[in-house]
């Protein structure tokens, strides 16, 4: 559908005037996300410097001689004005150097590198699951609106919002895994499947595949389906009350009215253009909503022991490893900052008005 501005309106200035349009957007996109990892590292610099964790002690021991102790604060730079230090910090995070852990005694970023992947499938597997069938639930609660399928949907909808994750998580461990036995327990595998697939990706249900071990995918199943269930329907939740509300928005628009009134079929009007439609800003919804559960997995990842990213986070600071929990901190932002970025691109391809 073609958009015409106003009569009269002034076009909007570019990020450079004088640059054709496409450059301008996109170098405005790079300076938007420059500006907010930049912010995003000043926060993580700041929150390592005001937390009353001593990383020297951390580093040499809290009995460590006094020289030793100034030694090390030497060479992590403490020694440094705070504006030395915040650009030496941009310039090893630009390099990919987020220090060593304490805890592990390996580069904080091989540590992420190791256990981000069970995160990125507990994630995509429950955003999958929100999406398919938050969508289609959010769209019949707005086709039914203030009918029983619309008040069932928006219950459970409630539920799913309001419910503690770690609480459902352990109601359905209790359920389904120790009393019905339909689901594997706690853990990514089973301790004798262990070690039998080589990690390529880190993604266990394609490594297996890969590696031709069916056993293992199915094993590997078996453990992700409960605590991606878990998190699908806090997604689930959150989606189909956008959904809804975003297709109520567009039920109500004249256009509805005038392709009922051309004649055709009522599921085109909802599936086709209502629905279309209001995939534009349900787009960002479902981008935010895979960020959260990217970064909000951590009590998931506790309840079911799951050896991920949220994991990992806790597990350090609860061991004062800094490095560690400020990596991990930037890793999400950045991935944040991605999700946004992406769902700004798809929000310009999906609708001709913003571009």
């Amino acid at each position: 559908m073609a958009y015409f501005p106003p009569s009269g309106a002034a076009p909007r200035p570019g990020f450079l005037p004088g640059l054709p349009g496409w450059l301008n957007t996109a170098l405005g996109l790079l300076a938007s996300v420059a500006l907010t990892f930049l912010g995003l590292l000043l926060v993580t610099f700041l929150i390592g410097r005001v937390v009353p964790i001593d990383p020297v002690l951390a580093a040499v021991g809290d009995r460590a001689p006094a020289e030793v102790y100034e030694q090390m604060r030497i060479a992590l730079g403490l020694h440094l004005p705070l504006h030395e230090q915040f650009l030496a910090y941009v310039g090893k995070v630009l390099e990919g150097d987020f220090g060593r852990s304490v805890l592990t005694a390996n580069p904080v970023l091989e540590d992420i590198r190791r256990v981000f992947p069970a995160t990125l499938e507990l994630a995509t597997l429950s955003i999958l699951l929100g999406v398919l069938i938050g969508v289609p639930m959010g769209v019949v609660a707005a086709v039914r609106h203030g009918r029983w399928p619309d008040h069932v949907i928006r219950v459970l909808g409630l539920v799913g919002y309001s419910v503690p994750v770690f609480w459902l998580g352990l109601m359905g461990l209790l359920l389904f895994y120790a009393n019905l036995g339909w689901v594997a327990g706690p853990g990514r595998l089973d301790i004798y499947y262990e070690g039998l697939v080589e990690p390529v990706t880190g993604l266990i249900l394609v490594d297996s595949l890969v590696a031709g071990e069916p056993e293992v995918f199915w094993n590997a199943l078996g453990h992700l389906v409960l605590p991606a269930s878990v998190l699908g329907y806090f997604s689930l939740a959150y989606i189909s009350r956008m959904t809804r509300s975003l297709m109520l928005e567009q039920l109500s628009q004249e256009y509805i009215v005038t392709a009922r009134a051309k004649g055709l079929s009522e599921a085109r009007v909802v599936w086709r253009h209502a629905l279309g439609n209001a995939m534009v800003p349900l787009v960002t919804v479902i981008a935010l909503s895979y960020g959260s559960l990217l970064e909000g997995s951590v009590l998931t990842e506790i309840v079911f022991a799951w050896p991920g990213l949220g994991y990992y986070i806790t597990n350090s600071l609860l061991n004062a490893d800094m490095n560690a929990v400020l990596g991990g901190t930037i890793v999400v932002g950045a991935v944040f900052i991605g999700l946004n970025l992406l769902s700004d691109l798809l929000y310009r391809v999906l609708d001709p008005r913003a571009r």
